[in-house]
């Protein structure tokens, strides 16, 4: 790898959300802010959209690392479940160690009663559910009973979808209205435009140990940038494709044709999919 050739200690560009490489661009800010003023408020659903590789996983994470000591999280990864096995989840989560053959009566009723727990501790329950857009209209309705739990001044728990457009399409069905009219927070993540880019590239890399001067050239970064459509995942993808590509070359600086490089060799690039276009109009 090209670690030692640039000074590096770790790879810059991994795949894998990291909160130690957390970059906060205006959106990712705007978004984390919504989502704590929202659960400090107690109300309603919240929920937060993103295309894919926007870093929706890695806001979830930041926002559950900043609650307050007093709130109870449920983490759900992968909600593309029977409405039982939802409930068998999230009971899981609050600590309660149930049968899989529990019944749908039997985990409501020991949630609601794990929720009263809390509530007379004080407590508030927050949880997010990663790639909603998995959910079944079923998991949905599940979910909107959920939030009925309630004492007489409060709701027992509060629930964070986070997921991709078609999340939008599935809550627009007109038999899941009543959940669609309970969001009171919503917040759609964009892309990164081009001068967060180059902060977000040398963000990366120098939490990754480099030092010395910028790696990506100007010509190069716009070229990123309309490779990836600014979408963070994609610019890892084609950032770490091109650092190769200089390591191999024995070079130090990314530029143009390094980018475009890592771009034919990336299928959702722009620059594959439309190279042959760019190349006519020129």
């Amino acid at each position: 790898m090209y670690l030692q050739h640039f000074g590096l200690t770790e790879l810059p560009f991994g795949l894998t959300p990291d909160t130690a490489f957390v970059f906060a661009t205006r959106m990712h800010q705007e978004a984390l802010n919504t989502l704590l003023v929202a659960a400090a408020s107690g109300e309603g659903f919240i929920k937060i959209t993103g295309e894919i590789g926007t870093g929706k996983t890695l806001l979830c994470r930041r926002f559950l690392a900043t609650l307050p000591e007093d709130t109870v999280s449920c983490y759900l990864p992968n909600p593309n479940h029977t409405p039982r096995t939802l409930l068998l989840a999230l009971a899981e989560e609050l600590g309660q160690s149930l049968p899989a053959s529990a019944t749908e009566y039997t985990l409501l009723k020991r949630i609601n009663e794990t929720l009263l727990e809390l509530a007379a501790q004080d407590k508030r329950v927050v949880v997010c559910v990663d790639e909603a857009q998995a959910l079944k209209p079923a998991g949905l309705e599940t979910l909107r009973l959920l939030s009925n739990l309630e004492t007489e001044k409060r709701k027992l728990l509060q629930v964070v979808l986070f997921g991709q457009p078609e999340l939008d399409a599935r809550l627009a069905m007109p038999n899941l209205r009543q959940l669609r009219q309970r969001i009171s927070f919503h917040y759609r993540l964009g892309t990164l435009g081009r001068d967060e880019l180059r902060q977000y590239l040398d963000h990366r890399l120098r939490v990754a140990g480099y030092r010395g001067s910028e790696v990506f050239s100007r010509a190069a970064i716009a070229s990123l940038q309309r490779a990836s459509g600014g979408t963070p995942r994609l610019v890892n993808i084609l950032a770490h494709k091109a650092l190769l590509a200089v390591y191999g070359a024995g070079g130090t600086t990314v530029e143009r044709r390094h980018i475009r490089q890592a771009a034919r060799d990336t299928r959702d690039s722009s620059t594959a999919r439309f190279g042959w276009l760019r190349w006519l109009v020129r």
